[in-house]
């Protein structure tokens, strides 16, 4: 049921992955995994510059495959995900992950609470012109020097997706520009101190940046 005064990006993204959540476990988490090797290590660097630090949350985690990794590597993490279809998955792929329902514009955590967060992914869903106020969101949920790691395609074009995962859908993905996105993370309040841009690889068509920033 949509709520009234939802903005449609919001409305079709959510719907998408509800849509496609069964199917995108199937064909992405079990062959992907938790990534290639340069993926894998950007993970490894960031549990174990976190380490003990305090908890930390994935925003956006999807089916949990990311969240779980994340857990193996010994962090206290939590996940939330915007799509209630895609929380259902992860909590019958993921038994005793803590996973819950939240979008990253509004998050259900107080201010200063989390050692560490991450957005894998999740960003490239949200109209480019949202994202200032999405990062001033994680620096508030974020204690100082807390520790924010981004994923995301990388490039500078909105691509409108009409099928994913063998279903009908409708929802946008946008490639973002890396200096755009540090700067941004910049004017928030964070130090970016690693950045890494990789080219595709397997399907990916647009290549893939990675960016950890501290809050200030």
């Amino acid at each position: 049921m949509p709520i009234r005064g939802e903005p449609s990006w919001l409305r079709e993204t959510r719907a998408a992955y509800d849509t496609v959540a069964v199917d995108y476990a199937r064909l992405i988490d079990h062959v992907e995994g938790a990534g290639g090797p340069l993926d894998r290590a950007v993970l490894a660097a960031y549990a174990e510059t976190v380490g003990d630090a305090g908890p930390v949350v994935e925003v956006g985690c999807g089916t949990g495959r990311i969240t779980a990794h994340l857990r193996d590597l010994g962090l206290d993490v939590a996940g939330i995900d915007l799509s209630p279809g895609m929380v259902a998955v992860a909590r019958d792929a993921w038994p005793g992950l803590r996973v819950a329902v939240g979008s990253m514009t509004d998050l259900p955590l107080p201010d200063g609470g989390l050692a560490g967060l991450v957005a894998w992914y999740s960003i490239i869903h949200l109209p480019p012109e949202l994202l200032p106020g999405v990062f001033a969101e994680f620096h508030r949920v974020l204690a100082p020097g807390g520790e924010l790691l981004l994923a995301f395609k990388a490039g500078d074009r909105r691509i409108r997706l009409e099928q994913a995962y063998g279903h009908v859908v409708s929802y946008d993905v946008h490639r973002l520009p890396p200096e755009r996105i540090a700067a941004q993370l910049a004017d928030a309040g964070f130090t970016v101190h690693a950045r890494l841009v990789r080219e595709p690889e397997g399907y990916e068509k647009s290549p893939q940046a990675f960016l950890m920033a501290r809050r200030r």
